[in-house]
């Protein structure tokens, strides 16, 4: 999530709320372990298009498709550790 987060970066994330495009999400990307931290794009009618806000690394629906709905796991509520901030959209 280059420039946005860093590697390191503790986050406060709501579990369960409903995710608005241009968010921050914690998402369970398909095939991979482990949870992602991805910026929401739109709905889709197979879930949810997420996307990196590095283009030219990482994981998103450019190379996946679409994530389930439930896949979606939280949102980022803002940056807790180091630079305290809210996570504003691009």
């Amino acid at each position: 999530m280059d420039p946005t987060l860093q590697d390191g970066d503790r986050l406060l994330i709501r579990y369960g709320a409903v995710p608005r495009p241009g968010r921050v999400v914690v998402v369970k990307l398909p095939d991979r372990p482990g949870l992602s931290v991805k910026r929401i794009g739109w709905p889709d009618s197979d879930g949810w298009w997420i996307e990196r806000d590095n283009p030219t690394e990482g994981v998103d629906s450019w190379q996946t498709g679409p994530v389930p709905s439930d896949a979606v796991v939280a949102i980022a509520l803002c940056r807790v550790w180091p630079r305290p901030r809210l996570l504003t959209r691009r």
